[in-house]
């Protein structure tokens, strides 16, 4: 299959990437300087502008990361922007192209529910309140001509990705193998997770899968903080007994902290009712994995 993919220098997408070559994709990367190998395709998303070619599947991944900076009112603005214009450029393109791609998958993210408490969460559940909330709704909402136009586009809605290579794990290790680690707020917010191999696995499955809509990259045992925060501590042999107040991360994160400390008790239903099997089913077998024990 041919895939056309943007946001291929991110994590996700050099992960990806790689996967799909391995698996005999040819995969083609969007970028925004001159071309310079024949892998490569030249793109201007704030131009409108897209080569686009006539691929069998499209992979949206274009964003800026939501914890990179503190919010203020320009960083905002990129968050949205960085995922909004790109989106809209390429589902154009694609519905406005001659022979359009069978498959268009966007990113977008868990949050899309916003702070669900202990309510179980599936693709059916509606959309939360807040910032990041409506950047998914907007992200989502910015697909609709190749919808329109008949193409099967897929929302990846995308949890904590589990990975020693890339993510968050690799930023919270040093803290827990110092001991120094411990849970967030009152720890009772949900944390869906999937590790780095199992979202891989979903995508390219997603690529072939009739599945159109919204679909939960998430592994089927979601977890609270606590629980996460107690697993990888036993994972790593180490205490974790410093929690980080509310009070403190809000002072440290700002805007940010209030989906640190929200959370989905999302589960992955779209997958599994098309036959997705997850490699890693429970958080133990998914840190053994992530942290290299596997």
């Amino acid at each position: 299959m041919r895939v056309l993919m943007s946001g291929a220098s991110g994590f996700l997408g050099t992960a990806l990437s790689h996967h799909l070559a391995a698996h005999g994709h040819e995969v083609t990367r969007l970028v925004r300087r001159p071309v310079q190998a024949p892998d490569e395709s030249r793109w201007d998303p704030y131009a409108d502008v897209v080569d686009l070619g006539a691929p069998d599947a499209v992979v949206n991944l274009s964003g800026a990361g939501v914890g990179d900076r503190r919010w203020t009112r320009a960083y905002k603005h990129t968050i949205r922007d960085s995922r909004v214009e790109p989106t809209a450029v390429l589902s154009r393109a694609i519905a406005a192209a001659p022979v359009k791609p069978r498959v268009m998958l966007s990113a977008s993210g868990i949050g899309f529910y916003g702070d669900t408490g202990d309510v179980v969460v599936t693709e059916d559940s509606p959309l939360g309140e807040g910032f990041l909330q409506e950047v998914c709704r907007a992200w989502e909402s910015a697909t609709r001509p190749a919808e329109d136009a008949g193409v099967r586009v897929a929302h990846l809605r995308t949890g904590l990705v589990l990975s020693g290579a890339g993510g968050l794990l690799p930023r919270m290790l040093p803290l827990f193998r110092a001991g120094v680690g411990g849970r967030l707020g009152s720890g009772r917010q949900y944390m869906p997770w999937i590790t780095l191999a199992d979202w891989l696995g979903a995508a390219t499955f997603l690529l072939d899968a009739a599945v159109h809509g919204p679909v939960n990259m998430v592994g089927p045992d979601p977890v609270t903080n606590a629980e996460f925060t107690k697993e990888l501590a036993s994972a790593l042999r180490r205490p974790a007994v410093l929690p980080a107040p509310s009070v403190g991360l809000r002072v440290v994160l700002g805007e940010f902290s209030s989906e640190v400390l929200a959370g989905q008790r999302a589960m992955p239903a779209a997958l599994t009712d098309a036959g997705y099997r997850f490699e890693h089913t429970t958080l133990p077998a998914a840190l053994h994995w992530a942290l290299g024990d596997s």
